[in-house]
């Protein structure tokens, strides 16, 4: 007999909450708004009661979590250097095994492309908030 323990809601908010981040955080440094878009439409990074099925137990829904950050850790040191490309791989697979969708490959972080300076994007998060 084999003793699991599932996944906890908390986990599963948390892998929504990092998805969230790259879409407001991580991906307006390197693509524009039209870009994120296609992403939304695309389902990169999107996730649906089947894949909490997927990863189910504690020990996958860590994996996805721990995979997303380190993901987010990579990308949002600018720049990016060859040295975490290997790192980098690993964890798009580990995404991947889960059927979690993205598709990018290390050079549309690093290399010719190079991060956007204008960092003015629909996406990302407003620098301030006024409570009214």
């Amino acid at each position: 007999m084999k003793v699991v323990f599932a996944s906890t809601p908390d986990q599963e908010l948390k892998i929504q909450e990092l998805i969230g981040k790259f879409y407001s955080n991580v991906f307006p440094l390197y693509f524009t708004d039209d870009d994120i878009r296609e992403f939304e439409q695309q389902k990169i990074l999107h996730t649906s009661t089947r894949h909490f099925e997927y990863f189910g137990t504690l020990k996958e829904a860590y994996q996805v979590i721990a995979g997303l950050q380190t993901l987010m850790a990579i990308l949002e040191s600018r720049p990016i250097s060859g040295k975490y490309e290997t790192i980098f791989f690993k964890n798009v697979q580990i995404l991947q095994e889960f059927g979690l969708s993205f598709p990018f490959d290390y050079s549309h972080f690093c290399g010719e492309r190079m991060p956007r300076n204008d960092l003015f994007s629909v996406f990302a998060k407003a620098a301030n908030e006024l409570l009214v």
